[in-house]
């Protein structure tokens, strides 16, 4: 006896042979020319299949541009810097440095709180708050830009050596050793009593050994991928070590380069705003963010003098928190394996 399954089994056997032997007696006839037509040649469309019109900054791009929060966090961090490179030129405005009077009485300005004309009020020799405020904005963004950009031109210089030759690597482990054992907070403090008070010299002192962490992590990067089997081809074939850095090793490394310099920006600020703090950062005729702070801190107690405080403060934290949240966005778009 068979059972269900059996003759089911069977009942679909002789269904497919049936269909086929209905397929061959259709064709039985027909010759191979008429069944089968040759596909024509064309160069153009042979050409497109080794084609990919995949582009890593294009994706990168598109990939930002999807994380509206992010885009608006940048328009407004774009916003602000625009800002503070005009608003010297627009109408109306006070130098940063100047002591406003009163016209009857020609007595100092001081302390006036914010109204029509002084936008953030003033402080408490009569200075408007409202131009010494972008001016500090762009003395702190300055500082920050340029410690950024030497921490990861040096940095990235330095991590390839480290990690690329291993010759060098004794040498460099060594003077990492020696740098990081010594705190930032000495330098700062140390290069500020020796050398005058500047931009230049705060700059000098954060970018004096800023580059350790970046080498050291470039050179923890170049260590995992030196050694792959594209690396080991292209040595194989002779490509020059320039060559090799440049095309094999640091486009792999784009989006944590990126993430880095845009968290160095708000360290730097944050670093002249300590230095400041402490008494030896920049003049107070020289504005910046850490300037006024310390000025703000002085009266924050007073609660009518308390806008002098919460103004640069503010700004301030747009700025840093602003450079944070794009830096992590563009990051996460630089990664090839978010690119779809």
């Amino acid at each position: 006896m068979l059972s269900l399954r059996d003759k089911l089994s069977r009942n679909l056997e002789e269904a497919a042979e049936s269909q086929i032997r209905a397929e061959v007696d259709k064709t039985a006839g027909i010759s191979d020319r008429e069944l089968f037509s040759y596909a024509r040649y064309d160069e153009k469309e042979a050409e497109k299949t080794g084609y990919s019109n995949y582009s890593y900054w294009g994706s990168t791009v598109r990939m930002f541009f999807k994380n509206k929060g992010a885009v608006a966090v940048m328009l407004l961090m774009l916003g602000i810097l625009l800002f503070t490179f005009i608003q010297p030129h627009l109408p109306g405005q006070f130098d940063p440095n100047t002591v406003n009077n009163d016209p009857n009485t020609s007595m100092a300005l001081r302390n006036v709180p914010p109204n029509d004309t002084f936008l953030f009020g003033t402080n408490n020799i009569g200075q408007d708050l409202w131009a010494r405020i972008w001016a500090g904005t762009r003395t702190s963004i300055l500082i920050g830009f340029a410690v950024a950009m030497i921490e990861a031109v040096v940095g990235i210089t330095m991590g390839v050596l480290w990690g690329y030759l291993r010759k060098l690597d004794f040498f460099f482990t060594e003077l990492y050793n020696v740098l990081d054992n010594i705190p930032q907070t000495i330098i700062l403090i140390l290069v500020a009593y020796i050398l005058s008070p500047s931009v230049k010299t705060l700059i000098f002192a954060m970018s004096l050994t800023g580059w350790i962490g970046m080498a050291r992590f470039i050179r923890n990067q170049i260590l995992i991928i030196r050694d792959r089997d594209y690396n080991l081809a292209s040595r194989c074939l002779g490509t020059p070590t320039r060559k090799l850095v440049l095309k094999n090793l640091l486009p792999y490394l784009v989006s944590v380069i990126m993430l880095r310099m845009a968290l160095s920006i708000p360290g730097a600020i944050g670093n002249e705003v300590f230095v400041t703090y402490i008494g030896l950062g920049l003049p107070t005729s020289t504005p910046s963010l850490g300037n006024l702070i310390d000025a703000g801190r002085a009266v924050m107690m007073n609660v009518s003098q308390r806008y002098q405080l919460i103004y640069p403060t503010v700004i301030l934290s747009i700025v840093t928190i602003s450079f944070y949240i794009v830096g992590n966005a563009f990051s996460d778009a630089a990664d090839p394996k978010n690119h779809r």
